[in-house]
């Protein structure tokens, strides 16, 4: 691999191959060894195969449309709109490429990456228009939210952490193992691949093909791991960027994915799923998880509330070293309140029996996660006072030999994502057999959360 700079309007990254065949002509066989040139030149950036006996003769590959899909170890497919000088439609052109070495196959899917993220960023578009490069993603989330977020996810130790939730994990290893019928010879989309455990686990269940779409430097790690499984590797693509933004050389049968976060709508993720059913899945596909449901119930823990108040009294000093902080006390006791608790819990703090709010992942759409306003009616049990509202969630995937729920109930095994309780700042008194009535309403925001406003009974409280 060569590197040099030319000016500062022209730079190329070079590779020497072992063979590349042009799926669509003749003119390059697969039998010679040919240079790969990736090319930036007056902001247009292309990738331009050529003989290394013939440095004019080949063809160029145009950056802004090419994707990369590794078909092996050492051969790798590169897709990208063609244009037919005698025609007014553009059509695909497909590129097989095979590598001398797996690190050469590495460097170049590496080189690929950083010339389409970095050096097509802002080319001139055929019309004249430049291109912000800006998905859906881009438009709605806060780069710094994103930055964090994906440096975060790119790491080994969240991985583990996630890996060894072994009620998430074995739970999603039964469900697609026991619905191998599902995945058997059918095209799989990983939406948010991680480590790629779940490609895996699909490979293993017979899949023909996963395509592993994951936008942090984990697709590195992914593609480590697999390529480790050489059993499954062959089967198994792993693509890094967003949902929103890749593109996939045909649709999937299946997509399967963890998108939920605490809460179930936490992180947005599953806005990305129903993204990418709309752009990848066939229609009648199937999705695992297949539908989500969102727990509510209110809730007594005397406990939990003097805990939470008391983290405020700091501000109630009149003379810390000469400062009166108590101006500030009321607006400390509203902060400490406006912060859902996450931790596991007794059941037997509820003060009713709950109720759900369902989101089928087939059907929902993207816009109506952005806002989501359920009605709260409940009937005491007991006589007590009512300290908040806690809330848990449940997906099912919904395959055609085996049903399975994967649960984050309290009194059921814990999972990582916990249980969470918003707390009343101030509680209210309950009889046994009142009602509760009130509304939870989780708004979206570009830090890839929600507020959530709780209104319970007459009373109304707000979370972050």
């Amino acid at each position: 691999m060569t590197e040099a700079s030319v000016g500062q309007k022209q730079k190329q990254l070079e590779f020497a191959l072992a063979s590349v065949c042009d799926l669509t002509a003749a003119s390059v066989s697969s039998s010679v060894p040919v240079i790969a040139r990736f090319i930036a030149d007056s902001g247009v950036a292309e990738l331009r195969f050529c003989r290394e006996s013939d440095s004019v003769e080949g063809f160029n590959v145009d950056l802004r449309t090419a994707q990369l899909f590794k078909l092996g170890p050492l051969q790798s497919v590169c897709i990208s709109e063609g244009s037919n000088t005698n025609k007014e439609n553009s059509y695909s052109r497909g590129v097989t490429i095979q590598f001398k070495n797996a690190e050469e196959s590495r460097d170049f899917h590496c080189a690929f990456e950083q010339w389409k993220n970095e050096v097509v960023q802002g080319t001139c578009l055929p019309n004249g228009e430049i291109s912000a490069s800006r998905s859906k993603f881009d438009d709605k989330i806060e780069p710094s939210s994103a930055k964090m977020y994906f440096h975060y996810y790119g790491q080994l130790l969240h991985q583990q952490n996630m890996l060894q939730d072994y009620v998430r994990t074995g739970t999603y290893y039964a469900a697609v193992i026991e619905n191998r019928g599902d995945f058997t010879g059918r095209v799989v989309v990983d939406v948010g691949a991680g480590s790629g455990i779940l490609s895996l686990f699909a490979a293993q269940a017979g899949a023909k093909h996963v395509y592993a779409v994951e936008a942090s430097e984990m697709a590195e790690y992914a593609r480590k791991l697999i390529s480790g499984n050489p059993a499954l590797a062959e089967r198994i693509t792993v693509i890094k960027g967003k949902i929103e933004e890749v593109e996939l050389p045909e649709k999937a049968d299946i997509l399967i994915s963890e998108p939920m976060g605490t809460l179930l709508v936490n992180e947005r993720m599953l806005e990305s799923y129903v993204i990418a059913r709309d752009r990848f899945l066939v229609p009648n596909g199937k999705m695992f998880p297949t539908l989500g449901r969102i727990h509510m119930a209110p809730f007594t823990d005397e406990y939990l509330f003097v805990e939470v108040a008391n983290k405020a009294l700091f501000w109630q000093q009149q003379n810390y070293y000469g400062v009166d902080l108590t101006p500030l006390y009321g607006s400390a006791f509203q902060g400490y309140f406006s912060q859902p608790v996450v931790d596991a819990f007794d059941p037997r703090l509820l003060v009713s029996p709950p109720i759900c709010h369902v989101l089928d992942f087939t059907e929902i759409k993207e816009e109506e996660l952005y806002e989501i306003d359920i009605p709260l009616k409940f009937v005491a049990a007991v006589g007590t006072r009512v300290h908040g509202v806690a809330c848990w969630f449940d997906v099912l995937f919904s395959g055609s030999t085996v049903q399975r729920w994967l649960t984050t109930a309290p009194g059921a095994p814990t999972t990582h994502w916990y249980q969470i309780r918003c707390v009343l700042s101030q509680p209210i008194y309950v009889m046994a057999g009142q009602e509760i009535s009130g509304r939870l309403r989780m708004i979206a925001h570009n830090a890839q959360s929600y507020t959530i406003h709780l209104t319970l009974s007459g009373y109304c409280d707000s979370y972050s």
